[in-house]
């Protein structure tokens, strides 16, 4: 932990413990959410509910992430809604008078995006990779309307799926605020196609979006591509940040994103693989694999890991 602790000042890394150890109280109101946690002079994040989307964290179950530079602040996805986004603009604007010009959208899963319509009414840059806005324009109505579902109308009052009206053509855009160097980085589809990674290299710190999972387990959806998610792990480890922010999870270092992620996704990736080489069905891959006791630690892990071997083995299996 000795950069991690190096990088942040003495009430930082206080607050960033706190957070650490949050798990007890897992889901926790917006109000308390939307409390920022100083990284580094010009870095912060919201430290997101880990537990699912509901009533009481407004559908922030997720990190969102801001940077006060000389030319107005730039944000690092944008929150569950139109109402949330708000909330969030009223947060950053009790730590600076600096407003939001920027939004960066890391993926495309509800909670990272669907705010970017409130941020654009302000007049903010929405920005995101063009691989990024496909995925969010292929699965933004289904996910506006299951958010409806889950927290009512009236929260998602306002809310549209807008995606980056100028989206970038790339997999790496580097670009500048504020005297600020920003990288915005796809290696592989993750979680979802198209997730990608914001590297500030000045700071020594990475937002990972979905690639990374601190405190909770992750989730291998039927869209994921587990073998990708590593992949882009391992570029995070090139990268070699002092703090690493997660999408879901406490900020960290890199050994414990390695022993939350990284170390998950080799042990899955490894031991699926060693399943369909000895032609083991896909119940006695799940069975034979089921209690992994370094992870059990994590939050849900009763709930994701069975279906995690489940959906990697089907994903590697159509791959052989």
């Amino acid at each position: 932990m000795h950069r991690l602790f190096s990088a942040l000042s003495a009430a930082a890394a206080f607050a960033l413990l706190l957070a650490s150890v949050a798990q007890a109280d897992a889901d926790r109101p917006i109000e308390a959410i939307l409390e920022p946690v100083q990284l580094t002079e010009r870095v912060h994040y919201f430290y997101g509910s880990i537990e699912a989307r509901t009533p009481l964290n407004l559908g922030m179950n997720n990190n969102v992430g801001f940077v006060v530079t000389d030319a107005g602040v730039v944000l690092i996805d944008s929150g569950p809604s139109y109402q949330v986004a708000a909330k969030i603009a009223e947060a950053v604007a009790a730590v600076t008078e600096q407003p939001i010009t920027h939004v960066v959208n890391l993926g495309s899963q509800d909670h990272r995006w669907l705010g970017n319509g409130w941020f654009q009414d302000q007049g903010a840059e929405i920005v995101a990779l063009q691989r990024t806005a496909e995925t969010q324009e292929r699965f933004g109505e289904t996910h506006l309307n299951r958010l409806i579902r889950v927290l009512g109308e009236e929260a998602m009052a306002g809310t549209d799926p807008v995606t980056a009206p100028a989206p970038i053509d790339a997999d790496r855009h580097a670009f500048e605020v504020g005297g600020v160097p920003f990288e915005l980085l796809f290696v592989a589809n993750a979680h979802f196609p198209g997730d990608s990674m914001l590297h500030l290299p000045t700071d020594e710190v990475v937002f990972t979006g979905d690639v990374v999972y601190t405190e909770r387990m992750l989730g291998i959806h039927p869209q994921s591509d587990p073998v990708g998610k590593l992949e882009s792990f391992r570029k995070l480890e090139e990268l070699d940040p002092a703090i690493v922010v997660p999408g879901h999870g406490a900020a960290t270092d890199l050994a414990t994103a390695r022993r939350d992620t990284g170390d998950y996704l080799e042990t899955l990736i490894r031991e699926v693989r060693a399943g369909l080489e000895d032609w083991e069905s896909l119940d006695e891959t799940v069975e034979r694999i089921a209690e992994l006791p370094p992870f059990q630690h994590l939050l849900h892990y009763d709930d994701w890991h069975r279906v995690n071997v489940n959906r990697t083995y089907l994903f590697l299996e159509a791959s052989q």
